[in-house]
């Protein structure tokens, strides 16, 4: 009597069910952080487009997370770019607390800019921001205290003055400085040096170093 074809082959094992569900995919967020995941990508779309480019759906999106993520962590666009805004003059208040002096401040300014070029586009437009944020207004002076006191520790024979238009004047230089160069208009101007270096030339030449006033470099 003939064999079976079947009967020599091995039994194949059963296949585990648990073994037939699909992988879950990956996420690009671990638990915990989704929030510091639709910042960091809102970041990079403002960087690449601008902050009008910003819309929470897109967001969601990008991050891989569902569409009512980004609101239930900032509410809205305005409370998003608040919170951008916020975290920016943080980052701001403590690059400039280590400041030795103005033009190490305004310098220390520059590079921030550079570094973190979102922030920077976002934190001065009022007309983006909700205004009363509790967030945004500590930090907000957090920065403007240590511009401010910069300013009186470089020029402590101008105390007399207002103050307000001293910082005003410190921080045009610096701001006037960092918004051109990212924007691409000193491009022909620095070259290949170092913006801060060419930041600091900048400085002696307007507010040259004399032996009555105090030296605003790393000598003085």
């Amino acid at each position: 009597m003939p064999r079976s074809i079947t009967a020599d082959q091995p039994e194949q094992p059963k296949q585990s069910k648990r073994s037939e569900q699909p992988k879950q995919p990956n996420r690009p967020y671990h638990h915990g952080d989704l929030r510091r995941a639709i910042l960091h990508t809102a970041l990079d779309v403002i960087t690449a487009e601008g902050p009008s480019a910003l819309s929470l759906r897109d967001l969601a999106r990008r991050a891989g997370v569902s569409h009512a993520a980004p609101a239930h962590h900032f509410k809205d666009r305005t409370g998003l770019l608040t919170a951008i805004a916020a975290e920016g003059h943080a980052l701001l208040a403590a690059a400039l607390a280590e400041a030795g002096d103005l033009r190490d401040a305004g310098s220390r300014y520059v590079r921030f800019a550079r570094e973190h070029p979102a922030h920077f586009q976002v934190m001065f437009r009022p007309e983006l921001l909700r205004e009363d944020d509790l967030e945004l207004t500590t930090a907000r002076a957090l920065s403007r205290e240590q511009l401010r006191t910069a300013v009186t520790t470089a020029r402590p024979e101008t105390l007399d003055a207002d103050p307000r238009l001293a910082g005003i004047a410190a921080w045009s230089l610096s701001h006037g400085f960092a918004t051109l160069l990212l924007s691409g208009n000193l491009a022909a101007v620095v070259g290949d040096q170092d913006p801060e270096e060419v930041f600091r030339t900048a400085t002696e030449l307007l507010f040259p170093s004399t032996p009555s006033a105090p030296r605003l470099g790393p000598e003085g």
